[in-house]
């Protein structure tokens, strides 16, 4: 006759119990992390820039080399949008046509809109590059681009620039203005140079040239 086998007695409630030691080991650790996060906290703080680096924002420098001709392409500065064309021989026979000038508000950028070295009728460094702050003067919008004439454009006569969807203000590939838009002002030239014949750095003036950016009438 089997002996019938007794089931295995259940562990004690002492042992299910965290030890006092236990406690004490867990509360040492949690202390320690908090310790440690602490530590990297400020550390991590110190190695992001503040709001005001932020803002003031250092100079950009662009690749021009793969922009072809009738291209534009945009980078950040300053978190503004900057607009960078490269305009062929034709577009720019097209900024110096009298069809095209006779309806422009300030086609001789004479209100402070760029700096005295884009102060042409390109209103650039080199007439072949604009580079412009892509935000309307108006209200602050960004214009589309629309570089080739176009008789699907919502405006007639287009001669091809920039045109603000919001409130209808156009812009020539210069960014100069036209008559009789919402716009008050050309779209803003920022400082720039070339630090070769195909690289810009933008928000540094060319040499013994002082410009400052916050000068200008309007973004």
């Amino acid at each position: 006759m089997t002996t019938p086998v007794s089931p295995p007695a259940p562990a004690s409630d002492q042992s299910q119990k965290p030890t006092r030691r236990d406690f004490l080991y867990i509360a040492t650790t949690t202390v320690g992390a908090v310790g440690a996060i602490a530590t990297i906290v400020p550390l991590i703080s110190q190695m992001n820039p503040d709001a005001a680096t932020l803002a003031a924002g250092g100079p950009v420098d662009v690749d021009l080399s793969h922009l072809q001709p009738g291209q534009q392409m945009q980078v950040r500065w300053r978190g503004r949008p900057i607009f960078i064309i490269r305009r062929p021989e034709s577009l720019l026979q097209t900024l110096q046509d009298p069809k095209l000038v006779d309806q422009l508000a300030d086609p001789q950028s004479r209100e402070l809109q760029q700096p005295p070295y884009a102060r042409n009728w390109h209103r650039s460094v080199k007439p072949e590059f604009a580079v412009l702050v892509g935000i309307c003067t108006h209200l602050g919008c960004i214009p589309q681009f629309f570089p080739q004439p176009s008789a699907s454009m919502p405006t007639s006569n287009w001669l091809g620039g920039y045109f603000c969807p919001c409130h209808g203000s156009k812009y020539d590939l210069a960014g100069r203005v036209f008559n009789g838009v919402p716009a008050p002002y050309n779209l803003p030239v920022p400082p720039y140079l070339f630090v070769s014949d195909t690289a810009i750095r933008v928000g540094e003036n060319p040499p013994n040239v002082n410009f400052d950016f916050s000068t200008i009438l309007q973004l």
